[in-house]
């Protein structure tokens, strides 16, 4: 034995692993830029800048509407594993490709970067699963909660609403939730006490995102007392949410015209909405994919 020659073990999987990576990584940038020029086309950007508020606070309350998402994931994820602030860039290219490219690319995308960039005792999936997954059922709680207490205003007729569709609305979700419930054993990976911290940062982003928007509303028409806002930022949480309904911006826009009357104003500001956010996608996106494609060695 102590003549024989020594063996140098070279792990044989790692360059096949790190291409990989890296083809991936490449046809991932190029997915976005692709799906950037094809959504131009959908900008109005002279329109949209000319209907932008002049005050400075807008972009403010913007900023915290768009960055809720990313910064309570990365709230959640520093206390399950004690990701770096750089985790934070992660979870927003998380929400940009889950936006512009494919619903749960982001969560692949994530789990990939937490395996290489965090030291962990066991695989991240679980944790990035169990996120997702109380994510929407927080979603669906808050949405039967608000389905029960505003079902008679909601089934009048004069706003355009099928009591049948609502009913089965509620009754998917609660299905949904029941089956979560009972099988969660299954379903779940992670320890009862970080579930619950898990569940209270969602049912915080949903609250402050739903306050956001209300004060943007505000801020893009003050004429229209905040309170009001409020109310329909509400009812727009509850309607985004409902499975079984049909045209849900058209919808809500429908619904914001008979509670607020302001038809052209009301259409201009949804308008205005969705194109700054569509149009906030599409920078990040752009200027994500343009870096890792010009800095290969920084990708990931």
């Amino acid at each position: 034995m102590n003549g024989a020659p020594a063996i140098e073990l070279i792990p044989q999987d790692r360059p096949a692993h790190r291409r990989r990576n890296a083809i991936f990584s490449i046809l991932l940038s190029l997915a976005v830029i692709t799906a950037v020029v094809l959504e131009m086309g959908g900008v109005n950007i002279p329109r949209l800048a000319a209907m932008v508020p002049a005050n400075p606070a807008f972009w403010m309350v913007f900023a915290g509407y768009y960055l809720i998402t990313p910064a309570s994931e990365w709230y959640i994820f520093r206390r399950l594993w004690q990701i770096p602030p750089a985790g934070f860039l992660a979870l927003l290219r998380k929400k940009v490709y889950n936006e512009l490219l494919l619903g749960y690319l982001g969560e692949a995308y994530f789990y990939t970067w937490a395996r290489r960039r965090v030291s962990l005792e066991a695989a991240p999936f679980g944790a990035v699963k169990d996120v997702a997954i109380l994510s929407a059922m927080t979603g669906n709680a808050v949405t039967m909660a608000l389905l029960i207490v505003a079902f008679p205003m909601l089934g009048a007729t004069q706003l355009g609403l099928d009591t049948r569709m609502l009913t089965l609305s509620l009754g998917v979700i609660l299905a949904i939730s029941l089956f979560a419930m009972v099988f969660r054993r299954r379903v779940f990976s992670l320890a009862r006490g970080e579930l619950g911290m898990i569940t209270q940062v969602h049912l915080a982003r949903i609250v402050l995102s739903t306050v956001f928007l209300a004060v943007l509303w505000h801020l893009a028409l003050p004429q229209v007392p905040l309170t009001w806002w409020l109310y329909l930022s509400t009812l727009r949480l509850l309607v985004s949410r409902l499975p079984l309904m049909p045209n849900k911006d058209l919808l809500f826009a429908g619904i914001a015209v008979v509670v607020l009357g302001h038809e052209r104003d009301i259409g201009a500001l949804m308008t205005l909405m969705a194109g700054l956010i569509l149009a906030t996608h599409l920078v990040l996106g752009a200027a994500i994919a343009i870096n890792d494609l010009v800095n290969p060695e920084k990708r990931g």
